[in-house]
């Protein structure tokens, strides 16, 4: 059974955030790099666009996470755990924060994004023209770089899809490259 098909399946053919029926996409939580049942959720595109930036945020359409915070899926919980974060300046979204529970491995996951700090206190990582990463991004390496521990060259010109943030130091990020897993300096990449 294809992942997609699990997802509709699991939500009874909705987006597990809003109940919408209407163009229902699968959305993998960053930074998860694999696709499953633990790490996705089933999501219209007006959640999927507001999630990835793509539109403003509209606070009205995410009072549905009133029903969907209490899901029995952990992803589920985590976007609505996320969600409410990016809201919460708003007023209601804290109160359902403060009603909100995550088990520690849930909420160590829902915080890997860093959608609970402070804007002044989040770290940013820019490319080397300053362009601004998110995890899942793809990159391009801008010049050959040797893998440390390894006798492997990255080649510039190298695609790195799928990337992950490292949340301590704004010049690291973690992609694979030849199917390898390794970190990479901001300064060397620049973004698709």
């Amino acid at each position: 059974m294809s992942l997609e098909k699990e997802l509709r399946e699991r939500s009874n053919n909705t987006c597990e955030l809003c109940a919408s029926n209407q163009d229902l996409k699968q959305y993998t939580i960053p930074p998860s790099l694999n696709e499953n049942v633990t790490n996705d959720v089933l999501v219209c595109t007006t959640c999927l666009d507001q999630i990835e930036g793509k539109t403003d945020m509209d606070p009205n359409h995410w009072r549905c996470l009133n029903d969907s915070m209490w899901s029995e899926h952990v992803a589920v919980q985590i976007m609505a755990w996320r969600m409410l974060q990016r809201l919460r300046n708003e007023g209601w979204p804290q109160d359902l924060l403060d009603m909100m529970y995550l088990d520690d491995e849930a909420l160590a996951l829902a915080r890997a994004t860093g959608e609970h700090e402070d804007e002044e206190n989040k770290i940013i990582h820019r490319d080397s023209n300053g362009v601004t990463l998110a995890s899942g991004d793809s990159v391009v390496l801008i010049k050959d770089l040797k893998v440390k521990g390894s006798s492997m060259v990255a080649k510039q010109g190298t695609a790195v899809r799928n990337i992950r943030l490292d949340r301590e130091n704004a010049e690291y990020i973690e992609g694979k490259v030849d199917g390898q897993q390794i970190v990479i300096i901001t300064q060397y990449v620049k973004k698709l």
